[in-house]
Order: structure tokens, then sequence, then C-alpha cells
């Protein structure tokens, strides 16, 4: 069994989920936001995100970390705010020895409900059936256990096609 972390970061609530994943079973862990008060002043912000994450990674200790990559939207105030989360959430893992992948938006979306296009309500059901129990206080952190399923199928598919595993049309090559 592999444990992993994945993170949905922002600046005012960063996302994580923590999933054990074996094979294509997967088992929730554990999920939840770290929240970071508007009126303290950016580096304090980040700190407290920083001290967060490395907190949850020591309890949890996962074994890999996945992590949502940025979109550019139209406020570039918003994205460089994001920007600087994000850095948060890949170097905490690094410098504890947490190896990282990274994720597009579409991707996830894809590997949990089967179309990039798919909505938040879409990928929130679709966690909660890929992860009975699992009770979803936020969408953040949702978006955080999206990530981690990805993840884990991406690490599924990758070690089936190492082991010489992989299916064409119902039959093994």
């Amino acid at each position: 069994m592999t444990r992993l972390i994945g993170l949905d970061p922002g600046l005012r609530f960063m996302g994580w989920g923590v999933i054990e994943a074996e094979g294509n079973r997967l088992s929730h862990i554990a999920d939840g936001v770290l929240a970071t008060d508007s009126a303290e002043s950016v580096p304090q912000r980040l700190c407290v995100l920083h001290d967060g994450l490395k907190e949850l990674i020591e309890r949890f200790a996962p074994a890999e970390a996945a992590i949502e990559e940025t979109y550019v939207n139209r406020n570039g105030a918003s994205t460089l705010k994001l920007g600087y989360a994000r850095g948060v959430a890949l170097l905490v893992p690094a410098l504890l020895g947490v190896s990282v992948s990274e994720y597009g938006a579409k991707s996830v979306k894809r590997s949990i409900v089967g179309t990039g296009a798919a909505t938040k309500e879409q990928v929130t059901m679709m966690v909660k059936r890929l992860l009975p129990g699992a009770v979803i206080k936020r969408a953040d952190a949702s978006d955080a256990l999206a990530v981690a399923i990805c993840h884990a199928h991406f690490r599924a598919t990758a070690c089936h096609v190492a082991q010489g595993i992989v299916m064409a049309g119902g039959r093994g090559i």
C-alpha cells in the first residue's frame, strides 16, 4: 500500500487529502484545509501554510505528493498569490524527501469523471463514490482528494506498463 497526499494550493484555503492506494483499490485516510487569515501579511500567511503542511506530512507520512498545476486567470494579482501558495505546496514535501508530481485541472477531471470539462459538483460526487466514507466539508479538500486519486491512477498505469501488463482491445500485448 502506498500513502499519497493531494494538494489544492490556495493562499486563503489550501485543500489537502490523504489516501492509500494498492493497485486499483483506494482508501480515504483524511482530508481538510489549511486556512490563513486574509488580514495577515502574505509572508505570514505563507508561514502558516508551510508550518501546517509540514505538520500534515510528518503526521500522515505520505510516500508521494500530487499537486494541481496553476491555471492563469484574468486577475494577475490572484494568479500571483496562487503561485506563492503553490510554491509552498511544492517546496514543503520536497524538503521532507517526498516526491512531488503535478497535474493540470483537466487531467484531474478526466481521471476522476471521464471528461476534462467536469464541474466541481461532478468531481466531488465521484470523489465520494471512489472514497466511500469520506466526509468532505469544503470543495478545496475534494479537489485535493481528486488530485491524489488522479496520481494513484497514473501510478497504477505506470506500474502496469513497467510490468508489461498493458491491454489493447481487450487482449494482452
